[in-house]
């Protein structure tokens, strides 16, 4: 069979570079196993087993996952030690069930005792045990509660001391890392976020209670992380992809870009000096991180190279995005010439986590604009 091309496509279409991943999922792993602490690679963004076996290369084969569909993908391909880190609630402990019963080292997250008392009712009428992890909010104001929380341990007691439930350890994430611009900020972040875990854990274990998972994590954090001391492992995810939000906050290079989505340039404005793309807001997401204040450039709605990801021409971006159609400009004259209507170009994202998100299957290469494999992605939840 004659392998096909990136021009043979149909677009939009969401494009992986194999050695650009294979690299970013190597040096996170030496990176992480210099620190003496185990990678959980967050698969949210992934949501492939063929991206998975790349970044656990080298590593223990556990993973977290943020649906329970990504976990009961993952575990019918054999990883089997996974955390979903979303507050679990009791209405979907019925759906966890038969993960736990097959054998699946599912573990959840919580954060208030209201639920650890619903889920536990139910765990118990199914006869499952369900390990649970403290949620802590180590400064992203999202789920969790503070280390110094009164009610860290009340949480604890109950989680340690109530059938059907079973006190796993502590989880945060440090997505305040993403406010943040410089290298010394970014390493502040990760201090704060370890030190947090670490004063949780010694409460809890103060008061006798097991705590056998520290589980802390964010790319940037992964990063910058200094000494690791008393941690178990982290969960980073983005890491595999880059994106230009992460190149902009230091986490990663323009280089390190593995995933793009290629486009069909559509419509020539030469009055407006742009053009058109078949690649809008539902391809490309309306995500605009790179629009924060701090940030080196604005990349609009995604940055914009040639077919071959070779070369940007004078800041070519997606300036502006409708549901099927993106406007791409860049600055000074407009190179119609060089991107005749028909040609194609690949979109590389503000945010990798959001644009991968509109795709079912990933079309890779390796280098070149040969077609090496298309790989599956799992969406929904």
């Amino acid at each position: 069979m004659i392998p096909m091309k990136l021009s043979q496509l149909d677009t939009p279409c969401l494009v992986l570079d194999h050695g650009i991943l294979s690299r970013n999922a190597q040096i996170m792993g030496r990176h992480i196993r210099s620190l003496g602490v185990t990678l959980r690679p967050h698969m949210k963004t992934a949501k492939s087993i063929d991206v998975a076996n790349i970044a656990l290369q080298g590593n223990p084969r556990c993973i977290t996952v943020s649906t329970l569909k990504e976990a009961e993908y993952f575990a019918s391909h054999g990883i089997t030690d996974i955390i979903y880190a979303v507050s679990m609630v009791a209405s979907k402990v019925d759906r966890a069930a038969p993960l736990l019963r097959d054998g699946v080292d599912l573990k959840f997250i919580l954060n208030n005792i209201d639920s650890a008392q619903d889920i536990a009712k139910r765990a118990s009428e199914l006869k499952i045990e369900m390990t649970i992890l403290i949620e802590l909010d180590v400064g992203d104001c999202r789920g969790g509660m503070m280390a110094d929380s009164a009610e860290l341990l009340k949480l604890g007691r109950f989680l340690s001391e109530t059938p059907g439930l079973k006190l796993g350890g502590l989880l945060c994430h440090a997505g305040n890392s993403y406010h943040y611009r410089t290298t010394q900020e970014m390493q502040k972040v990760a201090a704060v976020e370890h030190d947090a875990a670490l004063f949780a854990t010694q409460k809890l274990r103060t008061a006798g209670l097991d705590c056998p998972i520290v589980s802390i994590g964010s790319t940037p954090t992964a990063k910058h992380a200094g000494t690791l001391t008393g941690i178990t492992e982290i969960r980073c995810g983005v890491y595999m992809f880059g994106d230009a939000f992460q190149a902009q906050i230091h986490s990663c290079t323009l280089r390190d870009m593995a995933v793009s989505v290629l486009a069909t340039v559509i419509c020539h404005r030469r009055d407006l000096n742009c053009m058109l793309i078949d690649a809008g807001s539902l391809a490309l997401s309306q995500d605009r991180s790179t629009a924060a204040d701090g940030l080196s450039e604005d990349v609009g709605f995604g940055l914009v190279m040639d077919e071959q990801a070779q070369s940007r021409y004078n800041g070519m971006r997606v300036a502006r995005a409708y549901q099927e159609h993106g406007i791409v400009t860049c600055d000074g004259d407009f190179p119609f010439d060089e991107y005749p209507i028909g040609s194609r170009v690949r979109v590389f994202p503000n945010h990798a986590c959001i644009m991968t998100a509109q795709y079912d299957d990933y079309q890779v290469v390796d280098g070149g604009d040969e077609i090496i494999h298309t790989w599956h992605r799992v969406n929904g939840w």
